[in-house]
């Protein structure tokens, strides 16, 4: 985030960095033939950006076409949400960090907070199928499958969920993402693809308005939204505590 990006220095997404399998190749069915319209090399009009994301809509249809976008791909390297072709550097300290440091913990709740999808403000707990029971029970009926048939959430491959469990399988683990929502997800994915044309075929520059864009779309100037993520963060941090006492 000090160069207000999503990626690392070689376009990798981390969260879509770790497999176990070591396996980084392919792409969801979808990506390839709107790899060039989620990677244009000169800047399109905002119109006709959104006549193209409405034909998009139109023939895929919103829930598969965000979830070719989001799912993680690993052959279009200047592409959005690039797991790229190897664990990176920093994926694999954190790993070595947990291992060393963590893994002997009878019991882990890990909860990892994103924001940019679902309602403005408004939070939700995504859960994976193994642990869904028991996030059910422990923060309530916010807690939804991470899957697209249950919400706004999509499939990911190499997520930081993978790499939580495969270092930390000795312990009791559970894991929840708390997702905070902000804006439409079609505002949020043009500021995406502006900033990343920004940064291969544009010039970079920390202090271009590609950048604050995403800045806003994904933590938004407005007191209000700051102050609920607070708080609603603080009180599944407290509920979870109580949870492992």
């Amino acid at each position: 985030m000090a160069w207000l990006r999503r990626t690392n220095e070689n376009n990798v997404d981390l969260n879509r960095n770790f497999l176990a399998d070591g396996q980084y190749s392919g792409a969801p069915p979808d990506y390839a033939p709107i790899d060039a319209y989620l990677c244009p090399k000169t800047k399109p009009s905002h119109d006709f950006f959104l006549v193209k994301t409405a034909a998009m809509i139109r023939r895929y249809g919103l829930k598969k076409l965000v979830q070719a976008i989001g799912g993680g791909q690993y052959e279009y390297p200047k592409g959005l949400f690039f797991g790229g072709k190897g664990l990176q550097e920093g994926p694999q300290k954190y790993h070595a960090f947990l291992k060393g440091r963590v893994s002997s913990a009878a019991r882990i709740l890990a909860i990892d907070v994103h924001t940019g999808l679902g309602r403005f403000g408004r939070d939700l707990l995504l859960a994976e199928r193994q642990h869904y029971e028991y996030l059910r029970k422990t923060f309530g009926k916010r807690v939804i499958l991470s899957e697209p048939e249950f919400g706004p959430s999509y499939r990911i491959r190499g997520g930081l969920h993978n790499l939580l469990s495969n270092a930390l399988s000795g312990s009791d683990f559970r894991f929840v993402a708390q997702e905070f929502g902000t804006y439409n997800p079609i505002k949020v994915l043009h500021a995406l693809r502006e900033e990343n044309r920004w940064h291969h075929y544009g010039g970079g520059s920390l202090d271009h308005s590609t950048k604050r864009l995403l800045r806003r779309v994904f933590c938004p100037p407005v007191k209000q939204w700051q102050d609920r993520v607070l708080a609603r963060g603080r009180a599944i941090v407290e509920r979870g505590l109580e949870a492992l006492r």
